[in-house]
């Protein structure tokens, strides 16, 4: 296992130069000093790993993100780290395993903020060597220290962990406050009208989803049945704050917007862009020119929203003469789910389509479809076109950024779970990482090179309100993936060798009190 310890890089790499680019030890081409592409992460919200396109499926079009794949290496064993959000998206920032972190689970919208402001981060290691910073849309990484004033400026936030712009929700579209922060503030707040919220209790006379169905415009399923926000209920309760409350049905074009617009005020220096999509998270609100779309219902149709704004955001690169000098990553968050808290046709409209693909699981899942997602690197002109089968996890984007650039993370304490790909990243080597732990919901389980094996938890096969297998099984399972995809062959009794070869592995990594895991809870 190649961890990167607390390691010293003054790496003063390369990437294009008038003749012959020099190589790295890795035997990848590196960048002239003081030429940095752009970077931008698009990362969608429970997108499946059959959800695109380009990994299979042939139900749902997805033409921009397909044409990302087609122009770049389109990863087939590219990894989240967990089954959830929070998790994944803390270690896609960190490039630590997330189960370090006691803290980085689901998070309700009132939670403090998980990173520490001291720990190294993508957005402060890219802003440290020149890079202008900036996050738009989804964030679901808490923010404040406690006790949060909405109706002052919240801090410690994404500004405070390396971001020089912010332009988020808070926590998720299903979460109150069910406001829109720039750099803190909450935007367009009138002063007159304070927003208080809270998770344990409404506030007297308000109406909600459980008591006041009427007044609803998208029914509850299971837990989303506080506040009411725009006809939606939601988790938690809120109060005041007219003014400031967000349009769903608007909410995809309003962060494209702000993403096109942090491109053309940063395209003359380097730039990060964190462009966080909330699709096809619920509640599934696509613009009234996406409604029908797909034939899907809902989900598929913000899907299709989620895909046009991609295509819309590549035409603004592209506009800004930027396209050739970007380095893009798209991926998800954790694999998909279909009835999320609300009814809305995902089940009952899904026909063919396999938001899985081939694999086993969803979201919450140790199965393969909780955390193997659409994985795609494009850079034009740089990047061949490519499939690619190395092992690679969002964690590993941290340090092999850092080697693109010259970062320097030698002030990392603690472990970096990151490894540095970069020649895999850029299509150049199929050398992947050998190992990967995957976590959902704090359970852990083992990726080694073709093998996946999940140790013994106790607890709920099927969580029957959103119908995924969890993973939970009260023997060793032990899946052989290139042939064995869906996971249905156990080969746990047959293999003693390879499961006892895996387990060691495991535990020397993920250490030997794996099994204390916390409830899962889908709220």
């Amino acid at each position: 296992m190649r961890f990167i310890h607390v390691l010293t890089f003054a790496i003063c790499t390369v990437l294009f130069s008038c003749g012959p680019a020099p190589t790295d030890r890795t035997g990848g081409e590196t960048t002239p000093a003081g030429e940095k592409p752009n970077i931008v992460f698009i990362y969608l919200d429970d997108l499946g790993y059959g959800d695109v396109s380009a990994y299979g499926q042939t139900t749902l079009k997805t033409p921009n993100i397909d044409a990302l794949a087609a122009g770049g290496v389109r990863f087939t064993n590219g990894y989240a780290s967990s089954a959830t959000c929070t998790p994944s998206r803390y270690a896609l920032l960190t490039g630590v395993y997330p189960w370090r972190n006691e803290d980085a689970a689901i998070l309700p919208g009132t939670a403090p903020l998980i990173i520490d402001t001291n720990q190294i981060t993508v957005p402060g290691m890219l802003r440290d060597v020149g890079y202008h910073t900036g996050v738009v849309g989804k964030w679901h990484l808490g923010l404040g220290s406690g006790n949060v004033n909405w109706n002052e400026r919240v801090s410690p936030g994404p500004n405070e962990v390396g971001f020089d712009y912010s332009y988020i929700m808070a926590a998720t579209q299903d979460r109150v406050p069910t406001v829109y922060l720039e750099n803190g503030t909450v935007v367009g707040l009138d002063p007159d009208d304070p927003i208080e919220v809270d998770y344990q209790k409404n506030f007297p006379g308000d109406p909600t989803g459980l008591d006041n169905p009427e007044l609803l415009t998208m029914r509850w399923h299971h837990g989303h049945n506080h506040s009411i926000v725009n006809g939606i209920p939601r988790i938690g309760y809120m109060k005041g704050g007219e003014a400031a409350k967000w349009s769903d049905f608007d909410m995809a074009d309003h962060f494209l917007e702000r993403a096109q617009q942090y491109v053309r005020d940063h395209k003359d220096k380097p730039f990060f862009l964190y462009y966080a999509m909330q699709q096809p998270h619920v509640p599934r609100t696509p613009h009234p020119r996406f409604v029908g779309s797909s034939g899907l219902g809902p989900r598929g149709d913000v899907i299709v929203e989620a895909d046009w704004a991609v295509g819309e955001f590549i035409k603004t690169l592209r506009e800004a003469d930027l396209l050739e000098n970007t380095l893009i990553v798209l991926s998800s968050d954790n694999g998909p789910v279909l009835n999320d808290g609300y009814f809305d046709d995902a089940v009952e409209k899904l026909g063919d389509h396999k938001p899985a693909g081939p694999l086993r699981g969803g979201k919450y899942s140790l199965y393969e479809a909780g955390t193997r997602v659409p994985f795609i690197a494009y850079w034009k002109g740089r990047i061949d076109p490519t499939v690619s089968d190395a092992l690679i996890s969002q964690l590993d984007l941290l340090p092999s950024l850092a080697e693109l650039v010259g970062g320097n993370l030698s002030t990392a304490s603690g472990a970096m779970d990151g490894q540095v790909l970069l020649p895999v990243l850029l299509g150049e080597s199929q050398e992947g990482r050998r190992d990967l732990v995957l976590e959902a919901t704090s359970r852990t389980a083992l990726r080694r090179d073709d093998w996946l094996m999940i140790p013994p938890y106790t607890g709920l096969a099927l969580l029957e309100e959103v119908q995924i297998e969890t993973g939970n099984n009260d023997s060793y399972q032990l899946y052989k993936l290139s042939e064995d995809p869906g996971q249905r062959i156990n080969l746990a009794e047959e293999l003693p060798e390879k499961l006892t070869e895996m387990v060691t592995a495991f535990e020397n990594i993920r250490g030997k009190d794996y099994a204390n895991t916390k409830k899962l809870k889908l709220e």
